[in-house]
């Protein structure tokens, strides 16, 4: 069996995230407290005991999703894939379970993307939508009919795309979505135009960051969001990286990649079960689905 590891992204975190891996586990207990120490505050408190609001944060958001998915994956007696992706937030969470970064420098290179993501919504605010029911095609079409900047960014599965860009732009969008036949087009609850050239300002400071983190070979092909191909060579990962800042996330193609590949058992690692869905409507569910959020 061809195992592929996934891992998720920004919007799994729930209150109470990761509590009960740092209650069963002493490794785990002591990797969440060097996460504390590393990032100056203890975001344990608010994983464990924090509001969804206080979760929201970006800052927050970010480094607690990554640790919840490596911890656990490194708690894991069977982690042993064969391939491994990411959605966004998650590629980062997928290379360092595969071994190509130290959990040390994950946390900080993570945290890093962070705060720049979240300096340059506040400084450059943006929107993104949910678009149901619509093919690819027609979504890169009306986004191009759209005026002001709107752009595909995430594509999640068949029939569900995501729009990123100015706030105005992505709201005309989802009336001509509409207009087109979608059966939902609904904004986020974001802080901002993710994957989208509205995040070009924190491409500088994140380029400095992804530099000084040591990047090895993995243990197994990444599949990487830009281009939805396996790679292992840490100067292209380094460089995908960096793009996907302000690339769409090719989730749907992933997925297909990964399939032709010969993965036959996708397991979903960390917060919450986005990804098992997306995973069972792109495989059209002829491919054994997990989801581990917990050990047991």
């Amino acid at each position: 069996m061809t195992k592929a590891f996934v891992f998720p992204g920004q919007g799994a975190q729930y209150a109470g995230m990761g509590k009960d891996l740092y209650d069963k586990s002493e490794k785990a207990r002591t990797l969440f407290e060097r996460a504390n120490d590393i990032l100056s505050f203890r975001i344990t408190d608010i994983m464990f005991d924090g509001t969804d609001d206080q979760l929201k944060a970006t800052r927050v958001t970010q480094p607690a999703i990554f640790l919840h998915s490596v911890i656990l994956a490194a708690c894991l007696e069977d982690f042993a894939p064969d391939m491994v992706a990411g959605h966004s937030l998650g590629e980062f969470s997928a290379l360092a379970a595969a071994g190509a970064i130290g959990f040390e420098d994950g946390l900080r290179l993570v945290a890093a993307r962070a705060g720049a993501m979240q300096k340059c919504c506040e400084s450059n605010p943006g929107l993104m939508a949910a678009i149901i029911g619509l093919p690819n095609a027609a979504v890169e079409e009306l986004c191009q009919r759209t005026e002001g900047l709107v752009v595909p960014a995430n594509y999640n599965c068949d029939g569900q795309v995501v729009i990123s860009g100015e706030a105005e732009a992505v709201r005309a969008a989802c009336v001509l979505a509409k207009e087109s036949g979608a059966k939902r087009a609904l904004p986020l609850a974001v802080s901002g135009a993710f994957h989208s050239p509205l995040m070009e300002s924190a491409r500088a400071e994140l380029a400095k960051a992804i530099e000084a983190t040591p990047i090895k070979t993995p243990i197994c092909p990444v599949y990487q969001n830009v281009t939805a191909h396996p790679e292992t060579d840490p100067d292209a990962i380094k460089t995908n990286l960096l793009a996907q800042l302000t690339s769409p996330v090719k989730w749907t193609q992933t997925v297909g990649n990964m399939l032709v590949d010969g993965a036959d058992k996708f397991i979903e690692v960390g917060p919450g079960t986005v990804l098992q869905g997306l995973v069972k409507r792109i495989s059209g569910g002829i491919v054994e689905i997990e989801g581990i959020s917990s050990l047991s």
